[in-house]
């Protein structure tokens, strides 16, 4: 698969990069954990089909120690026992939180029970990965970005 465009080779595409890893800076540096993190990131790029991103946020999350296993199940994260209740609160509030269009957004109940486990920060912070990483998946569906070639540690 061939890239459409090479978004950082324009002039818009670096700068607006620039934002959006600076928002991901500062959720990483949120009380979300890292794992909750990369879990909803790379559950988001199932949905959207986003290859670059799946391959990017597998592989840090690899690198940051999270278990094979629980990578290959992401997907199938209901009909499994390896997520933490917190972690299926986030993995729920990321499927209606990507699947606007088939819904009515967030259900009352999947909010509720996310802050059964979430604080106000927390969600916050929940709420903003789930917006940022659908944007960074939709540049790349769009643009064609093709996964394979990311290096750990090439993005963050």
């Amino acid at each position: 698969m061939a890239a459409r465009l090479n978004p950082l080779g324009t002039a818009v595409g670096p700068k607006l990069v620039k934002y959006l890893v600076s928002a991901d800076k500062v959720l990483a540096g949120s009380t979300l954990s890292a794992a909750t993190q990369e879990l909803v990131k790379i559950r988001a790029s199932q949905i959207n089909g986003c290859g670059g991103c799946l391959d990017m946020h597998t592989k840090e999350a690899l690198h940051a120690g999270e278990t094979p296993l629980r990578l290959n199940l992401v997907a199938a994260w209901r009909e499994t026992t390896v997520f933490s209740d917190p972690e299926r609160a986030a993995l729920e509030l990321t499927e209606q939180g990507t699947r606007l269009a088939d819904g009515a957004g967030i259900s009352d109940e999947v909010w509720a029970n996310a802050a059964k486990h979430y604080d106000d920060e927390q969600l916050m912070a929940l709420a903003a990965l789930i917006a940022l990483i659908n944007t960074f998946n939709r540049l790349n569906v769009i643009t064609r970005q093709p996964g394979g070639g990311y290096l750990v540690g090439q993005h963050v």
